[in-house]
């Protein structure tokens, strides 16, 4: 298959996960993506470990975000290094980096510098908080983007204190959004014939998945949201939205109208109007999460399904990976790379693959994260 991005090439300046997660996707659609490192260390990520896991002296997460990558290694202070850069430059079409504000301009490579050696670039930067405003140099981290965000009083019931979400939602939208921003430019170049500088924040794609809530905030009287007592699930919406426990497990209830829900489960208290659902939602609710402990999931799921109402059972990890429908998207992916110690021996990692499908094919290359400066000679080559 001739994937989307084949012939286009960029480079990554970029590290730990906001800009090399866009840089994954990118490299998932065809782009030929060139991590470029300091000597020595390379990306910071390459240390920055979860659960303490490593692989072939990299970390697991560098292995999970930087698949199917080119690395260059290039000390930006030294004048050969950066002239060599500079000629890679030329040739690219894609820049991006996620340096504090100032950074790319000493080194000359901010957007004016790289747009004089390349007008047709596209420039992609990624901050915490934006280069502007009082936050512009604080650091741009996960959990520090959710903190300021709001989004910890969402998750979470009424009586808990601040919730984050449990992964790195912040990095992972801000890489999602830059993606989005430097396709956009591409197609607008393919027409125009001019590059773009495409500006992305933690903080600004943490306030943009709270569009809804947001929203209701600042056209319903500043009221903040208010979590459920009880099985709070989102805290703009009404009974019976929630995750109850069951006999002998968990079931996941959203959408239905209170009148089938109440026949459904046999339950004559959920019998209310919409507006009773909102209002009562706290009360609703607690009854709702008694009688589902006298029945098992399988039982509900079943009187929930024959009155169509929308109901699901609540997996693990282990439940997921071993469910028929998790097999049938073929989502587990095995890349692959040289050995790091000089055995030749092939190094294997189980991750996931692209969630794009193109013309009925999912997207999957078993090419894994590069060692530190593996391309750099090749590269070199090339520049001749």
């Amino acid at each position: 298959m001739l994937l989307p991005l084949k012939g286009i090439t960029v480079l990554e300046f970029s590290q730990y996960l906001a800009g090399p997660y866009a840089g994954l996707r990118l490299a998932d659609l065809g782009a030929r993506v060139i991590k470029i490192e300091r000597p020595g260390s390379g990306d910071a990520c390459r240390k920055l470990t979860t659960k303490d896991l490593t692989v072939d002296g990299d970390s697991l997460l560098f292995h999970t975000i930087n698949r199917n990558k080119e690395s260059f290694c290039a000390n930006l202070k030294d004048s050969e290094d950066l002239a060599t850069v500079r000629k890679l430059i030329q040739k690219a079409d894609v820049l991006t980096h996620n340096f504090r504000p100032g950074v790319m301009e000493k080194i000359g490579l901010d957007y004016q510098g790289v747009q004089s050696i390349n007008p047709r670039i596209i420039y992609g930067e990624v901050s915490g908080y934006g280069d502007k405003g009082p936050w512009a140099h604080k650091p741009g981290q996960d959990l520090l983007a959710q903190a300021v965000s709001g989004i910890g009083w969402l998750s979470g019931n009424k009586n808990q204190d601040p919730v984050p979400l449990g992964l790195a939602i912040a990095d992972m939208l801000c890489g999602t959004h830059l993606a989005q921003g430097i396709l956009s430019a591409l197609i607008r170049r393919k027409k125009k014939n001019i590059g773009a500088k495409v500006q992305v924040s933690l903080l600004e794609s943490m306030i943009d998945l709270q569009f809804e809530g947001l929203t209701t905030y600042l056209n319903n009287g500043r009221q903040m949201p208010s979590r459920s007592e009880i099985a709070n699930a989102h805290a703009l919406l009404g009974a019976p939205y929630g995750i109850y426990q069951t006999r002998d497990h968990w079931i996941a209830i959203s959408m239905g109208e209170p009148e089938q829900l109440s026949e459904a489960l046999a339950l004559p208290e959920l019998n209310v109007s919409i507006s009773e659902a909102f209002v009562k939602r706290d009360q609703i609710k607690k009854k709702l999460a008694e009688h589902l402990k006298t029945n098992t999931t399988a039982h509900w799921l079943e009187r929930m399904n024959s009155h169509h109402l929308w109901a699901s059972e609540v997996l693990n990890y282990d439940q997921l990976l071993q469910h028929p429908a998790f097999k049938a998207l073929s989502i587990p992916l095995t890349v692959s790379r040289e050995s790091n110690n000089g055995t030749g021996s092939p190094v294997n990692v189980t991750t996931t693959r692209c969630p794009i499908r193109i013309n009925g094919r999912t997207l999957s290359s078993p090419r894994a994260a590069p060692t530190l400066g593996a391309d750099t000679a090749s590269i070199l080559e090339e520049l001749q």
